[in-house]
């Protein structure tokens, strides 16, 4: 994420003329699987390409990934602009939690303050992201609408551990196979969504293309146990630790709670400590179960880094929950994943549809990108006489499936749905009749009975 100088134009007097760089990484797998999770440090790189004033730098990521670095000149952007206010474009749509300092508001908007370095992290514990996971990606997209450097980390090191966030149980222990297989599938489902940047142009002369990539593994796997507790360890109060909502439910029950759970704050505290000291992240978002492990990380960085707590914010947003209360989440029946591997555009594109009409609002407010007026038009317009029913819920579902499956997935869908219209007449591909097979009544023909009734 550092910048760099490169000369620009010609040769000469001209080459120099310099300008400053910025980069944002991506990862790019070559197979479904590594053979270690070793394989990750960078080998070498191969080549620079340049076009216009972006830079393309192709490195070999250990021997299945491509390290992907896009540098576009600071030239281009008028960041003197005033950047609109993140914080308080997240509290009206009902994307605000919490905050450690309400000074954020004024770092996320404040022309004369770079922009903020924002992250949000993704344990790989299943091969795809869900529902649960996407309010995290529609912050981050914002926080790169306005202007923001956007960051996700995969959670490598810590799914090995297990978050007791939110959970009554602890989470089952994952060999380093699916923990590769389940990285390589969520930085996939990551890249895709946040990774264009024709989806996070929102306004001008910002840094919307900025996302970064990291898996914690990275560093943790060459952490001693000893220095660990030498250097980390000795600055947490367990008082403090066991005051935290995660870890109090976990010990009122009945299953109580293991000491590698215990330690999973820390985890998670030290990574956002790396992070800043390292990489000048400074802001780290998550749901509302997140603010024990967040607030533990801004801690560690005031008292290892004497660092004032002013530098570096905390932000969470509210759970993502249905009309029962309960949390979308992958152990949960029916799961809404974000991979068309696991859930087809098609089937995603229903659920969106089926929404209730108490719920399409909300939805509409914290999973879209739509203007705010937009959405009271509609609010208003479902209390009109004349409305004609799931016109709302239609506008959720075409917004959600653009936005996660792009707009080859909202055609795919779209089509399919008309497919199956009553009196439609359509060609489907297989593709999509693979995808609502399930959906609709079928049988199973022998072939000589289907060719015997042509």
């Amino acid at each position: 994420m550092a910048g760099v100088t490169a000369a620009a134009g010609g040769t000469g007097a001209a080459m120099s003329r310099a300008f400053h760089y910025r980069f944002s990484h991506f990862y790019f797998p070559f197979r479904s699987s590594l053979s270690s999770p070793r394989t990750s440090s960078i080998a070498a790189s191969s080549s620079l390409l340049f076009h216009g004033n972006t830079t393309l730098s192709f490195s070999s990521f250990g021997r299945n990934h491509f390290f992907v670095s896009s540098a576009v000149s600071d030239r281009t952007n008028g960041e003197s602009h005033r950047r609109p206010n993140v914080v308080d474009i997240l509290e009206e749509r009902g994307l605000l939690e919490s905050l450690t300092s309400d000074n954020l508001r004024n770092a996320c908007s404040d022309p004369n303050l770079p922009p903020l370095k924002v992250y949000c992290g993704f344990d790989p514990t299943a091969q795809s992201l869900h529902l649960g996971n996407l309010l995290g990606i529609i912050v981050l997209s914002w926080f790169q609408k306005c202007g923001h450097r956007a960051v996700a980390l995969i959670g490598g090191a810590t799914a090995r551990v297990g978050d007791p966030s939110g959970k009554s149980l602890e989470r089952p222990e994952l060999d380093p196979e699916t923990l590769v297989n389940n990285t390589l599938g969520i930085t996939d489902t990551i890249t895709r969504i946040l990774g264009s940047r024709s989806r996070a142009q929102k306004f001008s002369g910002d840094y919307s293309d900025s996302l970064v990539i990291l898996n914690n593994y990275d560093w943790w796997k060459e952490v001693l146990l000893l220095d660990f507790l030498k250097q980390v360890g000795r600055f947490a109060r367990v008082g403090t630790m066991m005051a935290k909502e995660s870890v109090k439910k976990r010990l009122e029950s009945e299953q109580g709670m293991s000491y590698t759970e215990f330690t999973y704050q820390l985890l998670q505290g030290y990574d956002f400590l790396y992070l800043f000291k390292n990489e000048g992240i400074n802001v780290q978002i998550g749901g509302s179960d997140q603010w024990g492990n967040i607030t533990a990380g801004t801690e560690l960085i005031r008292k290892i880094l004497q660092a004032e707590g002013e530098g570096t914010y905390g932000l969470t947003f509210p759970l993502l929950l249905k009309g029962d209360g309960t949390k979308f989440g992958k152990s949960e029946d029916g799961a809404i994943w974000l991979s068309a591997a696991m859930l087809s555009p098609y089937k995603f594109y229903q659920y969106f549809f089926s929404v209730s009409d108490s719920d399409v609002v909300r939805f509409l407010k914290v999973l879209t990108f739509l203007d705010m007026e937009e959405i009271k038009d509609l609010e208003k317009d479902m209390k009109k006489p004349g409305y004609i029913p799931n016109t709302a819920q239609r506008k959720l579902a075409e917004e959600v499936t653009r936005f996660v499956h792009g707009e080859d997935g909202l055609a795919e869908a779209l089509k399919a749905t008309e497919a199956l219209r009553p009196g439609a007449e359509a060609k489907l591909d297989w593709k999509t009749i693979e995808g609502i097979a399930e959906d609709v009544p079928s049988c199973s023909l022998a072939y000589d009975q289907v060719v015997s009734q042509v």
